[in-house]
């Protein structure tokens, strides 16, 4: 029973950083369809939408960005990751020879 609780929480954590990112990158679309679209029409003056895209542009990255890091620091965990990505573990000092 708590592993199913677990996977489920692990899920909505997955899910709700999913949504917001679809949902930025929807006003994101949104504001560009806006601009391209209003030049056929000869009664608007086309203006873009800058608040717009900027939100839809945060919440992308935010998103997407969260998705990616927990991805990341999953393998890093189970060891998927290439030899660069690793954790680096601090070495023990090398013995020296002394003179007695």
């Amino acid at each position: 029973m708590r592993l199913t609780i677990q996977r489920l929480i692990a899920i909505i954590l997955l899910v709700v950083p999913g949504i917001i990112a679809c949902f930025g990158f929807l006003k994101m679309k949104d504001s560009l369809f806006d601009y391209w679209s209003a030049f056929g029409n000869e009664t608007l003056q086309p203006s873009f939408e800058w608040g717009k895209f900027i939100l839809g542009f945060i919440m992308f990255a935010a998103g997407a960005g969260f998705i990616a890091g927990w991805t990341f620091y999953r393998d890093r965990k189970r060891n998927y990751v290439a030899p660069r990505f690793k954790e680096k573990r601090n070495k023990p000092p090398k013995p020296t020879k002394t003179n007695l």
